[in-house]
């Protein structure tokens, strides 16, 4: 099983619907107007589409949806990876306000649109009734091909995007080598200019703290002699008076014990201060005026800062700079190489073809067995004779989806030539092949809950028998949900599901509950001749109830 139920809260003119769904081909039906869709605007809604205010209930502030599947096996890495829970069942809920304002969860986790899609794409495929319209889009159809291929066209979109890129650098290169030319000379003088100073990274900060020592190295000096002057002076210098106080005190702490605290206090000046007195002389020993060495700072900061205001950059700026003028000079290099860049774009252009090679090969095989199946089906929905032909032709504009150019033909009856899909068949026919290549492909598919959407539309009588009898087959493995106003459809499935509208003082309101016995044979009826049931149409109607656990039909490939 796979949809397990699902639950509306004021969605369109349904005011509160909890729907159990069971395995096997389940058909919805009811009267044109009563909402037979809605079900599955529902799940579209759930699944990702586009919100919309318009899909609360008038009166309403929201609507809110949940679908309850089986969880895929395959589905459940995916869970994982993005954070929601990976348990056996998948909730998915989404609501809509009335301005239009959706919000969205997985198994209780907030999730966005884009990831209800993607989720999407493992528990249903939906097949609408105006579905033909795109079996004449070239797009539309080699798609179709390369689902049924099980091809995929990520490595050729990733070699012909390289390919477009090279192609470009070259087309760019070749129109630009006038103006490379002047750039890389330009570029070549400044950096030579800058390279004379070969401006360290981190050389401006030290070389400023240097000049300004040896500009001040005078008074510097002044400095240190002036204090080692008041620390040793003969005079009055702070030694000689430190070390007279510190004997008077030690020598009268044998009478006064708080003297014994002060003489360590004394001491203790008295040695910071002679270490003091030493640091200093030994600065006035190392240290001279070195007016070469400031003569030789003055002209390389002169440099820096000539060639910071030059270039209008902070002088700490320029290692930066010039670092950033070699790498643009490498590019303008990389782009003038011409012989680089046309070796680069042959080597893409090969890799495309290759790879486009390979999906040729691929979409070649599939081809003759997706026209094999097609043709088959056609048979089934009153076709007979027909002929489906999946014809493969060189495409005059190659791009990401390879060199192929895939186009539809039929054949209506034997012995014709098959023509395009859109200039020879009708609109019932183009109707029923879209039937055909929904069957056959839904069967190869992993979605396991196919849903239907009217694609009956426009066929009657045995053929609207063969189309039940493929529903009632695809439902023995997959679940199977169609949208019907055919009895002959309806008649054929597991589980019947009506629709109905009801109105009051309150407005117009839609249910859906299950109608078995009596019920569905009314139904039937119903479908078969109108709102007026006689024992004709009743007893017609019970017969093809009855008949149709008995059909059988041949597996479709």
């Amino acid at each position: 099983m796979a949809l397990r139920s699902i639950t509306l809260h004021d969605f369109v003119i349904v005011q509160r619907l909890d729907l159990e769904l069971a395995d096997g081909f389940t058909a919805l039906t009811g009267e044109t107007g009563a909402g037979k869709s809605i079900l599955i605007d529902a799940l579209q809604l759930v699944l990702g589409a586009r919100a919309d205010a318009t899909l609360v209930r008038e009166g309403a502030s929201r609507t809110d949806v949940c679908a309850e599947f089986d969880s895929p096996p395959g589905l459940r890495p995916w869970l994982q990876e993005t954070g929601f829970s990976a348990d056996d069942g998948l909730l998915l809920r989404r609501t809509v306000d009335n301005q239009g304002k959706s919000r969205a969860w997985i198994n209780g986790t907030p999730a966005t649109a884009a990831q209800l899609r993607t989720a999407g794409e493992w528990l249903l495929d939906i097949h609408g009734q105006h579905a033909w319209q795109s079996l004449t889009r070239p797009d539309a159809v080699r798609c179709l091909l390369d689902a049924y291929a099980g091809s995929s066209t990520q490595e050729v979109a990733r070699c012909w995007q390289r390919w477009q890129a090279a192609r470009k650098a070259l087309e760019q290169a070749q129109s630009a080598q006038e103006h490379l030319e002047r750039d890389r000379e330009r570029l070549q003088w400044q950096i030579a200019e800058l390279d004379k100073l070969a401006p360290g990274a981190d050389e401006w900060e030290e070389l400023n703290a240097q000049h300004t020592r040896l500009s001040h190295a005078q008074a510097l000096l002044d400095t240190a002699q002036a204090a080692l002057q008041w620390l040793d002076g003969e005079e009055h210098g702070a030694l000689p008076s430190l070390s007279r106080a510190s004997e008077l005190v030690q020598a009268q702490q044998h009478l006064e014990p708080e003297f014994r605290n002060l003489q360590e206090l004394l001491a203790s000046s008295l040695a910071q201060a002679e270490e003091a007195a030493r640091s200093l002389q030994a600065y006035l020993r190392h240290v001279d005026l070195d007016p070469e060495g400031l003569a030789a700072l003055d002209e390389r900061v002169g440099l820096w800062l000539t060639l910071a205001r030059r270039y209008k950059r902070p002088p700490a700026e320029l290692p930066a700079l010039l670092s950033g003028w070699k790498q643009e000079l490498q590019r303008l290099d990389a782009c003038s190489d011409l012989a680089t860049l046309e070796a680069t774009a042959e080597q893409t252009a090969t890799a495309f073809h290759a790879a486009a090679r390979q999906l040729s090969r691929q979409r070649a095989q599939a081809a003759p067995k997706l026209s094999r199946a097609i043709t088959e089906a056609m048979q089934l929905l009153g076709m007979q004779g027909g002929h489906f032909e999946v014809a493969l032709g060189s495409s005059t504009h190659p791009g990401a989806h390879g060199v192929d150019e895939v186009v539809f033909l039929m054949a209506g009856h034997p012995g014709a030539t098959p023509r395009p899909l859109g200039k020879i068949a009708s609109g019932g026919e183009l109707s029923r092949i879209s039937l055909a290549i929904a069957v056959t492909t839904s069967a190869l598919g992993e979605a396991p809950t196919l849903i239907f959407d009217e694609v009956d539309a426009g066929v009657g009588g045995a053929v609207a028998e063969a189309v039940g009898r493929l529903m009632r087959q695809l439902g023995q493995d997959r679940q199977v949900l169609a949208v019907t106003h055919l009895p002959q459809v309806a008649a054929q499935a597991h589980r019947h599901l009506l629709v109905a509208k009801h109105r009051s003082s309150q407005g117009s309101s839609s249910t859906v509950q299950a109608v078995t016995a009596a019920q569905r044979v009314q139904e039937i009826a119903r479908m078969l001749g109108g709102q007026q049931l006689s024992p004709t149409s009743l007893a017609h109607a019970q017969e093809m109830l009855d008949l149709a656990p008995t059909t059988t039909l041949e597996t479709i490939p």
